[in-house]
């Protein structure tokens, strides 16, 4: 993880003009479950974490072989893997629909090519691992829409990699950001995304109890 990285996320769109998806999962078919790649999973972590509905979060790779699923192959960049999260869900609380805004407003810059600021690699790469064909349907629409509606300047690259298996990561890379919130990568990096959702959607955010 490069702690020198910025955030540099979607600088050419204010996270309230991204639109809401026009075709989403039905809840009947909704798995409450979401796999998505952004950067790095401690920024992607950080984010969802704060969302109303959003039960648990596991950090992990997808996208390549189990045997080279740890964080010192990884970070080669040569495994195949992307740093991901899977995201546990209430869906009548929060759709998979609503991850996907949330995810292309807040938590990634979608026109970032194998790479999220200083975070350079394929590891880093933006994708969607649908679980079903209702997930694919929607991720693919979705991205669809965003470029029709021109709302990005510059085009999407955020890939749909379907048929993927999910690892999860070492457990130390569990809920880090809370953990080591003035570790200078947080600080810079995973505090501005998470940030960003609070001060964009709030109404989407966890309640105190």
């Amino acid at each position: 993880m490069n702690v020198c990285a910025i955030p540099g996320l979607n600088i050419s769109v204010l996270p309230d003009q991204v639109p809401a998806p026009d075709e989403g999962v039905p809840r009947a078919g909704d798995l409450g479950v979401a796999i998505l790649a952004g950067g790095c999973f401690w920024c992607t972590e950080a984010v969802f974490k704060q969302l109303d509905g959003v039960v648990g979060i596991e950090p992990g790779y997808a996208g390549g072989r189990q045997e080279r699923a740890n964080y010192e192959a990884v970070c080669t960049g040569l495994t195949g893997h992307a740093e991901a999260i899977r995201i546990a869900y209430d869906p009548a609380r929060i759709s998979f629909s609503s991850l996907l805004q949330l995810f292309f407003a807040v938590a990634h810059d979608a026109t970032q090519l194998n790479r999220q600021g200083n975070d350079i690699g394929s590891q880093y790469r933006s994708a969607i691992f649908p679980l079903d064909a209702a997930q694919e349907r929607c991720a693919l629409a979705y991205i669809r829409q965003l470029s029709a509606t021109g709302v990005f300047l510059a085009p999407i690259v955020t890939t749909v990699e379907p048929g993927q298996v999910f690892y999860p990561a070492e457990r130390y890379h569990f809920d880090y950001a809370t953990r080591n919130p003035d570790q200078p990568y947080i600080r810079g990096v995973s505090e501005p995304k998470a940030e960003k959702l609070r001060h964009f959607f709030e109404s989407a955010l966890k309640r105190p109890v």
